[in-house]
């Protein structure tokens, strides 16, 4: 990479470039001959009242036809059915599969506080939802 940079360093320096006077003072006349362009505010046209009333009432005609299109293509509310309500709640079943191995009793007591955490677990469930079984 510095050799690259070197020798385009060197090969910058070789540049002989010369603009001539007549180029530079055309140059220099082109950007004198440039001006901002004004910046007069715009006249502002009256427009009738007429104008006014047919933009407005235009406007309101597409928004209702915008709404109709819409509604449409959507269905009807559906007939009125009147049901007891009932709750259907699935409370899933936690199986817990003990396979039969020597447990050491820190073990066999951890297992016993685990499953007394799942039955008060569920019945805090249960008695949120309000099932009986």
């Amino acid at each position: 990479m510095d050799n690259l940079a070197k020798q385009l360093r060197e090969d910058a320096a070789n540049i002989d470039a010369e603009i001539s006077a007549e180029l530079d003072s055309r140059i220099l006349a082109s950007l004198q001959n440039v001006t901002p362009e004004s910046a007069k505010p715009r006249p502002r046209v009256a427009r009738s009242p007429s104008f006014w009333w047919a933009s407005s009432l235009t406007g309101v005609a597409a928004a209702l036809g915008v709404i109709a299109i819409i509604n449409l293509d959507r269905p009807g509310p559906p007939p009125l059915q009147v049901q007891e309500p009932v709750a259907h709640f699935v409370v899933p079943e936690l199986d817990l599969e003990v396979e039969a191995a020597m447990l050491t009793s820190p073990l066999a007591e951890e297992l016993a506080r685990l499953q007394a955490d799942l039955r008060r677990a569920e019945e805090a469930v249960r008695d949120d939802v309000r099932i009986d079984f």
